[in-house]
């Protein structure tokens, strides 16, 4: 009875924190796509602002694998 508990407990709490960083990547994702659009558009070609546009694929990719991983999983587990 006690092995059940446990079991069910960590399953549980696996899942809500996996819910947690699930939203935070989602935003992180969402903050360096605008993040990205907005300094894209700037208008004065400034060396430093293209080095963190350009940088900021390097956080962008792995969100993106991410997000599409949350996905999967969303998608097979209603199915």
């Amino acid at each position: 009875m006690i092995s059940t508990v446990t079991t069910t407990t960590t399953t549980t709490v696996t899942t809500a924190d996996v819910m947690t960083y699930s939203i935070i990547a989602v935003l992180a994702l969402i903050g360096f796509l605008a993040v990205k659009e907005v300094l894209g558009s700037d208008e004065t070609g400034s060396e430093r602002i293209r080095a963190l546009v350009s940088g900021s694929n390097i956080a962008i990719l792995p969100l993106l694998i991410v997000f599409a991983a949350i996905v999967i999983y969303r998608v097979l587990t209603i199915v």
